[in-house]
């Protein structure tokens, strides 16, 4: 029965936009190989989008290059002659090099070619970043502007000591300039919280574990805080068949109160709605200069499907403010690579979680249905070019890691060669080479299986 309530069109969608991005990203990411491969006169035997153990879905060789695409969506690759990489080429090895191996140019250029993949990747993700603040802007809500508050969406942030209407003032001694920043500073790292309640200050001591507890239950929210909204309905659309519209709510109308008891917030409506779960409530409503009721159906989650207004609406009322930052052509660069840094900066925060076992972040490793997850069920391009980006800076600063089969580990025996003047025995780089693929063929399983069957929870 789950698998019939599944929306295939939406996870088509998806899947869709995760093989694009990575697809994108991955010919970027080898092709930086490629070129300077190519640029110092390596001669490049294999270029491949996907894997292609046993046969390929298309390929053809143009000169010396065999070009493709492998049936196993895991990643691609450049085969360069001379280097000991995924394809395990030993015979090759064995033989004297060639002045067009990997093997026979200098130190400093193998390094250039090495590393060209992740800078190929960090280029990509700042000039897309650029592009998105050129064309869409950078919507921002300062904090300060948030008159009503935050609205606690989620119970876990109660358990933290979160309640609705607290203002955040500081996240471990850093101010909170946006209101969006609140929740990934809260998530990534967040212990000593400074709030204001009612007109006082109040610090709350946050869980370690709080990430742990996000990833193991089952009811699994994005949001967790948003800005408390008033208890103004917005427009319905025509094909909407929310309860809302069903009671014939019309836009801004405003509700003060739900069964009799006063409401100011959306946040105590859904505290009512919880208490007539698959019931109904009462809804005194003021519609103009009139009052009138008004029955609404609650859902099976206590929620009344209410419609909210626009960030325009709420700006024009006051509730918040929204900035919105387009940025001209030679304005766009540097604010993509500084969009790029601080997304940089996020994901690292983020790898120190999972490798803090106190944190429990390591229990939401995921995969490929991780991944997919984060694009949205619908196609908005703002939001592909956006998730493109970041995969980007993740994909580099993974590549980087210092494990062999890896750019990282390549580099780091590269640098080994450089400082001491010797090359690392080729028969250690083999087994290094094996012993990495092994452990990423083993952490792919375990992100993937923790995807599906929930491993690591």
């Amino acid at each position: 029965m789950g698998l019939l309530a599944i929306n295939w069109s939406s996870v088509g969608v998806q899947v869709g936009q995760l093989l694009l991005a990575l697809s994108l990203l991955v010919i970027l990411h080898e092709f930086g190989h490629y070129i300077t491969a190519r640029w110092f006169r390596c001669r490049v035997e294999k270029f491949f989008l996907f894997f292609d153990p046993w046969f390929a879905l298309v390929k053809k060789k143009v000169g010396d290059t065999v070009y493709g695409i492998g049936w196993l969506p895991l990643g691609g690759y450049v085969k360069i002659s001379g280097m000991i990489d995924e394809s395990m080429d030993k015979e090759q090895m064995k033989q004297p090099p060639k002045e067009w191996e990997f093997r026979s140019k200098p130190a400093w250029q193998r390094l250039i070619v090495m590393l060209a993949g992740i800078i190929m990747n960090v280029l990509v993700a700042f000039i897309i970043y650029a592009f998105v603040l050129m064309i869409w802007g950078e919507r921002n809500v300062p904090n300060a502007s948030a008159k009503n508050g935050i609205w606690v969406v989620d119970s876990l942030m109660t358990t933290q000591g979160f309640q609705s209407g607290d203002k955040i003032i500081s996240v471990n001694g850093d101010s909170i300039k946006y209101f969006d920043d609140i929740q990934p500073k809260v998530l990534i790292g967040g212990k000593k919280v400074v709030i204001e309640r009612n007109g006082e200050i109040k610090e709350l001591d946050l869980n370690i574990d709080l990430i742990d507890k996000l990833i193991t239950r089952k009811d699994k929210k994005r949001v967790l805080i948003t800005e408390r909204l008033p208890c103004i309905i917005g427009v319905y659309d025509d094909k909407d068949t929310a309860y809302g519209k069903q009671a014939k709510l019309q836009p801004f109308d405003r509700i003060i109160s739900v069964n009799g008891e006063p409401v100011q917030f959306l946040d105590q409506i859904n505290d009512i709605g919880a208490q007539n779960k698959n019931g109904a409530v009462t809804l005194s409503v003021l519609r103009n200069n009139d009052t009138i009721s008004l029955t609404n159906k609650v859902n099976s989650q206590g929620r009344l499907e209410l419609q909210t207004l626009t960030d325009k609406q709420y700006d024009s009322l006051g509730v918040y403010k929204v900035i919105t930052t387009k940025y001209p052509f030679f304005a766009a660069f540097p604010a993509g690579i500084r969009k790029a840094g601080e997304k940089l900066q996020f994901y690292i925060d983020q790898f120190k979680l999972i490798l803090n076992p106190k944190t429990g972040a390591y229990k939401g490793l995921g995969g490929f249905k991780a991944i997919g997850s984060v694009f949205p069920t619908f196609w908005s391009w703002e939001a592909f070019w956006n998730i493109t980006a970041f995969l980007s800076i993740v994909l580099a600063f993974m590549n980087l890691l210092p494990i062999p089969a890896l750019d990282g580990g390549h580099v780091m025996f590269t640098l080994y060669e450089m400082i001491t003047r010797r090359k690392p025995n080729e028969k250690f780089m083999e087994y290094a080479q094996v012993a990495g693929m092994v452990l990423l063929i083993l952490l792919m399983l375990y992100a993937n299986g923790n995807d599906w069957f929930g491993w690591g929870k």
